[in-house]
Protein backbone atom coordinates (compact mmCIF):
# COMPACT_ATOMS: atom_id res chain seq x y z
CA UNK A 1 0.00 0.00 0.00
CA UNK A 2 1.35 3.21 -1.02
CA UNK A 3 1.37 5.99 1.66
CA UNK A 4 -1.22 8.38 0.08
CA UNK A 5 -3.36 5.16 -0.02
CA UNK A 6 -2.48 4.58 3.70
CA UNK A 7 -2.87 8.09 4.99
CA UNK A 8 -6.29 8.06 3.20
CA UNK A 9 -7.06 4.97 5.12
CA UNK A 10 -6.14 6.41 8.16
CA UNK A 11 -7.98 9.13 7.83
CA UNK A 12 -10.84 7.94 7.36
CA UNK A 13 -10.97 5.54 9.82
CA UNK A 14 -10.80 8.44 12.52
CA UNK A 15 -12.98 10.11 10.78
CA UNK A 16 -15.50 7.13 10.89
CA UNK A 17 -15.00 6.93 14.28
CA UNK A 18 -15.32 10.41 15.46
CA UNK A 19 -18.38 10.07 13.29
CA UNK A 20 -20.21 7.19 15.25
CA UNK A 21 -18.85 8.56 18.58
CA UNK A 22 -21.09 12.46 17.29
CA UNK A 23 -24.29 10.20 16.54
CA UNK A 24 -24.21 8.20 19.35
CA UNK A 25 -23.95 11.34 21.64
CA UNK A 26 -26.45 12.84 19.49
CA UNK A 27 -28.79 10.34 19.27
CA UNK A 28 -29.15 9.57 23.01
CA UNK A 29 -30.24 12.84 23.77
CA UNK A 30 -33.93 11.79 21.83
CA UNK A 31 -34.97 9.17 24.31
CA UNK A 32 -33.53 11.19 27.22
CA UNK A 33 -36.17 10.94 29.85
CA UNK A 34 -36.36 6.87 29.47
CA UNK A 35 -32.60 7.00 29.36
CA UNK A 36 -32.09 8.80 32.74
CA UNK A 37 -34.71 6.12 34.10
CA UNK A 38 -32.71 3.55 33.05
CA UNK A 39 -29.66 4.53 34.23
CA UNK A 40 -31.10 5.01 37.62
CA UNK A 41 -32.05 2.03 37.71
CA UNK A 42 -29.00 0.58 36.66
CA UNK A 43 -26.81 2.40 39.35
CA UNK A 44 -29.21 1.51 41.82
CA UNK A 45 -28.80 -2.11 41.07
CA UNK A 46 -25.04 -1.57 41.51
CA UNK A 47 -24.87 -0.07 44.59
CA UNK A 48 -23.65 3.39 43.53
CA UNK A 49 -25.98 5.14 45.92
CA UNK A 50 -23.89 3.79 48.62
CA UNK A 51 -20.22 4.71 46.87
CA UNK A 52 -21.12 8.04 45.10
CA UNK A 53 -23.89 9.12 47.16
CA UNK A 54 -23.58 12.67 45.32
CA UNK A 55 -23.61 11.25 42.20
CA UNK A 56 -26.44 9.50 42.75
CA UNK A 57 -28.26 12.46 43.85
CA UNK A 58 -27.64 14.11 40.95
CA UNK A 59 -29.16 11.51 38.92
CA UNK A 60 -32.07 11.64 40.86
CA UNK A 61 -32.59 15.27 40.83
CA UNK A 62 -32.07 15.64 36.85
CA UNK A 63 -34.70 12.42 36.43
CA UNK A 64 -36.93 14.42 38.62
CA UNK A 65 -36.59 17.27 36.88
CA UNK A 66 -37.17 15.60 33.46
CA UNK A 67 -40.23 13.53 34.59
CA UNK A 68 -41.89 16.89 35.40
CA UNK A 69 -40.49 18.91 32.26
CA UNK A 70 -42.20 15.40 30.25
CA UNK A 71 -45.50 15.76 32.65
CA UNK A 72 -46.10 19.44 32.48
CA UNK A 73 -44.00 20.97 29.61
CA UNK A 74 -43.01 18.43 27.18
CA UNK A 75 -41.89 21.45 24.76
CA UNK A 76 -39.08 21.62 26.89
CA UNK A 77 -37.45 18.57 25.56
CA UNK A 78 -37.92 19.66 22.34
CA UNK A 79 -34.61 21.47 22.90
CA UNK A 80 -32.92 18.16 23.26
CA UNK A 81 -34.59 16.97 20.16
CA UNK A 82 -32.90 20.04 17.96
CA UNK A 83 -29.48 18.95 20.29
CA UNK A 84 -29.52 15.34 18.95
CA UNK A 85 -30.60 16.71 15.25
CA UNK A 86 -27.57 19.26 15.54
CA UNK A 87 -25.52 16.47 16.41
CA UNK A 88 -26.65 14.43 13.28
CA UNK A 89 -26.36 17.43 11.15
CA UNK A 90 -22.30 18.20 11.69
CA UNK A 91 -21.92 14.30 11.74
CA UNK A 92 -23.36 14.22 7.86
CA UNK A 93 -20.29 17.48 7.52
CA UNK A 94 -17.18 15.34 7.90
CA UNK A 95 -18.67 13.59 4.44
CA UNK A 96 -16.49 16.12 3.14
CA UNK A 97 -13.05 15.39 4.33
CA UNK A 98 -13.81 11.60 4.08
CA UNK A 99 -14.67 11.95 0.21
CA UNK A 100 -11.98 14.16 -0.30
CA UNK A 101 -9.69 15.31 3.28
CA UNK A 102 -7.27 17.94 1.43
CA UNK A 103 -9.92 20.13 -0.27
CA UNK A 104 -12.30 19.81 3.56
CA UNK A 105 -9.41 19.98 5.44
CA UNK A 106 -11.97 23.16 7.08
CA UNK A 107 -14.49 21.12 8.53
CA UNK A 108 -11.91 19.09 10.66
CA UNK A 109 -10.32 22.70 11.86
CA UNK A 110 -14.42 23.60 12.49
CA UNK A 111 -15.01 20.18 14.48
CA UNK A 112 -11.60 21.13 16.06
CA UNK A 113 -13.22 24.79 17.47
CA UNK A 114 -16.18 23.37 18.23
CA UNK A 115 -14.61 20.62 20.75
CA UNK A 116 -12.54 24.10 22.47
CA UNK A 117 -15.99 25.85 22.28
CA UNK A 118 -17.33 23.20 24.37
CA UNK A 119 -14.68 23.83 27.28
CA UNK A 120 -15.75 28.16 27.54
CA UNK A 121 -19.44 26.81 27.34
CA UNK A 122 -19.52 24.60 30.57
CA UNK A 123 -17.33 26.72 32.52
CA UNK A 124 -19.82 29.45 31.47
CA UNK A 125 -23.05 27.68 31.23
CA UNK A 126 -22.59 25.05 34.10
CA UNK A 127 -22.69 27.29 36.93
CA UNK A 128 -25.77 29.89 35.69
CA UNK A 129 -28.06 26.33 35.61
CA UNK A 130 -26.90 25.18 38.71
CA UNK A 131 -25.20 22.33 37.37
CA UNK A 132 -22.32 20.55 39.70
CA UNK A 133 -18.92 21.59 38.48
CA UNK A 134 -17.69 17.89 38.70
CA UNK A 135 -20.36 17.31 35.60
CA UNK A 136 -19.08 20.61 34.28
CA UNK A 137 -15.76 18.49 34.05
CA UNK A 138 -17.94 15.42 32.58
CA UNK A 139 -19.06 17.52 29.93
CA UNK A 140 -15.47 19.49 29.10
CA UNK A 141 -14.22 15.87 28.90
CA UNK A 142 -16.50 15.68 25.54
CA UNK A 143 -14.39 18.37 23.79
CA UNK A 144 -10.91 17.31 25.45
CA UNK A 145 -11.75 13.79 23.45
CA UNK A 146 -13.56 14.85 21.02
CA UNK A 147 -10.28 17.13 19.41
CA UNK A 148 -8.15 13.99 19.63
CA UNK A 149 -9.08 12.05 16.27
CA UNK A 150 -9.84 15.23 15.16
CA UNK A 151 -6.11 16.19 15.64
CA UNK A 152 -5.38 13.26 14.32
CA UNK A 153 -6.76 13.35 10.99
CA UNK A 154 -5.51 17.14 10.59
CA UNK A 155 -2.01 15.65 10.34
CA UNK A 156 -2.58 13.26 8.33
CA UNK A 157 -4.00 15.59 6.18
CA UNK A 158 -0.91 17.80 6.24
CA UNK A 159 0.73 15.05 5.18
CA UNK A 160 -1.35 13.80 2.58
CA UNK A 161 -1.26 17.59 1.09
CA UNK A 162 2.31 17.39 1.14
CA UNK A 163 3.01 14.04 -0.95
CA UNK A 164 0.51 15.46 -3.25
CA UNK A 165 1.50 18.58 -3.34
CA UNK A 166 2.73 19.13 -7.27
CA UNK A 167 6.06 19.47 -7.35
CA UNK A 168 7.92 23.09 -8.36
CA UNK A 169 9.20 23.44 -12.07
CA UNK A 170 13.28 23.02 -11.77
CA UNK A 171 13.19 26.72 -13.11
CA UNK A 172 10.77 28.17 -10.63
CA UNK A 173 12.52 26.17 -7.98
CA UNK A 174 15.52 27.87 -8.85
CA UNK A 175 14.18 31.57 -9.18
CA UNK A 176 12.58 31.29 -5.50
CA UNK A 177 15.93 29.95 -3.81
CA UNK A 178 17.97 32.65 -6.04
Amino acid sequence: MSDRAALLKGIRVWLAFFVVCLVLSGATAFPLVHELRWTEDLLRALSVPDHLPGLMDWIERVRRGLDTADADHPFLLYGTDWLAFAHLVIAVAFYGPYRDPVRNIWVVEFGMIACAGVIPLALICGPIRDIPFWWSVIDMSFGVFGVIPLYVVRGKIKRLEALTAPSAPPAAAAAVSG
